[in-house]
């Protein structure tokens, strides 16, 4: 008697071959890490102080500020939707309330993750704890300024900025950057959308 004939796979191979892709779970809102407001007995540490720049009109989704040159400043603001560089320096309104038309400014800080980067990062942070600074800062942006792990010394340095900041986000070293201008939002490395996506959340919800 002959056999019946074998199917080529089981049903529940087939249904799950016909199965939907499942969505990538979207980006969950995070816990602040640190302070979120100014807190008491912050007290200034540079005389120098933060640059200021005098800003009118309707807030932009957030405001993009580099610590120091070579931040990262103007390629963080290109790949935020609506997200407006400040060319190093703290967006003031003229009547000094922090408010734009449309909401709270929401500042963005961004640094090079080397030594000079993250004490700059910590300075801005420091003035703005200690009330000096209006509007709301959302968090820091640390870039990469080299490949691979960070030495221990910066990895130090970086957890101890962390305290000073509500959130702290890493973007991971792209060797691409270095041969363009303006990174195409198009083609971001899984690693640094999923950054991009935590800090989009957040700097949207300070302006809700």
């Amino acid at each position: 008697m002959a056999a019946a004939a074998r199917p080529s796979a089981s049903k529940w191979l087939q249904a799950l071959e016909a199965a939907p892709e499942l969505a990538a779970a979207p980006a969950l809102r995070e816990a602040p890490a640190g302070p979120t407001r100014p807190q008491r007995g912050v007290r200034q540490v540079s005389e120098a102080g933060v640059p200021r720049a005098t800003v009118a009109g309707p807030s932009p989704s957030v405001w993009v500020m580099g610590a120091h040159g070579g931040a990262g400043e103007s390629t963080t603001a290109a790949l935020i939707e609506g997200a407006v560089a400040t060319d190093h320096a703290w967006p003031v309104r003229q009547n000094d309330d922090g408010q734009g038309r449309g909401g709270q400014d929401v500042v963005l800080l961004v640094c090079r993750s080397n030594a000079a980067g993250l004490r700059a990062a910590q300075l801005a942070a420091i003035e703005y704890g200690s009330g000096a600074l209006p509007g709301s800062l959302a968090g820091l942006v640390v870039m990469a300024d080299a490949p691979g792990r960070l030495p221990k010394a910066l990895a130090d340095r970086l957890r101890l900025v962390a305290g000073a900041v509500p959130h702290l986000w890493q973007v991971p070293w792209v060797e691409g950057w270095r041969l363009t201008g303006t990174p195409d939002p198009a083609s971001l490395p899984p690693s640094v959308r999923s950054v991009l996506d935590k800090i989009r959340l957040h700097t949207a919800a300070g302006n809700q």
